[in-house]
């Protein structure tokens, strides 16, 4: 009888989950018959996973409607520890909208130009118009984050911009844009693992940085940051909310759920939409397509 190998069976759970990403985009409305298994680490099956997560994506899609009736300005930041699950929930939150209209923000590291501006200029340029939802993958809070963690700004830049992060917002908020802000908290060993993955998944390994190796060793110092910028930048017009994601598919689910909440919206009504006629011409021909043109057909029928 061979030992149990609980590391080995979470990898393979931990793949399975990767899986189960890809499949997300494919099994729209399809039932999920049959399929009972555990989704990777999380205590919700598959069934239960997919029903909830496409009725979230519906309701996603109503409150985009509203967003671009009534001109509205959303602004959502997602922020935690390296590995933490934000770009998979920022993943889900866009899969069925349209990109007009929600966009994600991912900033590179700041240009020399760029590190000569006044610090939330850069971000500034991306906030949205009326109708605009905008997702930011990190955010300006990067400063009292990963740039004091690892020296690039001075504590005189990091404590400015404890005074000015929270006018900041609260010109957002005056302006008619609505800002809500979420912290991915994952534990010390959960990160670890999620980087392990990364270092054996030939897939996963290019989302490996040295900052991110770095942040490893640093994480005592990344969790006082973290508690002294929740306590600096709480704020009434824009909380922070800590969605716990050490289980990323109840992460996503939890968020999604939540940001739904933060809008009140209602379904915007429809015109019936009615195919129009095809139209015919009777001297039109269509011309043939070179075989050399077309995409090798490795998948049909053999």
């Amino acid at each position: 009888m061979t030992e149990r190998d609980p590391i080995g069976e979470r990898m393979k759970a931990e793949m399975l989950d990767s899986f189960d990403e890809e499949l997300e985009l494919e099994l729209e409305d399809e039932k999920q018959e049959g399929h009972d298994e555990r989704t990777g680490t999380s205590g919700l099956d598959r069934k239960l996973y997919f029903r909830e997560l496409f009725r979230l994506q519906r309701e996603l899609v109503k409150l985009q409607d509203w967003v671009v009736d009534q001109k509205l300005k959303v602004v959502v930041i997602f922020e935690g520890r390296d590995a933490a699950g934000k770009g998979g929930v920022i993943k889900r939150i866009t899969q069925r909208l349209n990109p007009r209209v929600c966009r994600v923000a991912a900033l590179p590291a700041p240009s020399e130009r760029e590190q000569t501006q006044w610090y939330f200029q850069r971000y500034a340029a991306h906030l949205p118009a009326g109708g605009e939802i905008v997702l930011f993958d990190r955010s300006w809070y990067n400063r009292p984050g990963v740039e004091r963690v690892m020296g690039f700004c001075s504590e005189a830049d990091v404590e400015e911009f404890f005074r000015s992060a929270p006018e900041f917002e609260r010109m957002l908020v005056r302006a008619g844009i609505k800002v809500v802000k979420y912290w991915f908290s994952i534990t010390d060993d959960e990160q670890n693992f999620r980087f392990s993955m990364r270092i054996h998944d030939p897939l996963k390994q290019w989302k490996l940085s040295p900052m991110d190796l770095e942040s490893r060793r640093r994480w005592e110092a990344y969790t006082k940051a973290k508690e002294a910028m929740l306590e600096r930048t709480h704020i009434p017009e824009a909380p922070w909310w800590v969605v716990e994601a050490d289980d990323k598919k109840r992460a996503r689910l939890n968020c999604i759920s939540h940001l739904l909440t933060q809008i009140p919206y209602r379904e915007v009504e429809r015109a019936p939409i009615a195919l129009p006629e095809r139209v015919f011409n009777p001297d039109y021909l269509r011309g043939p397509v070179p075989d050399d043109m077309y995409v090798p057909d490795l998948y049909g029928d053999s």
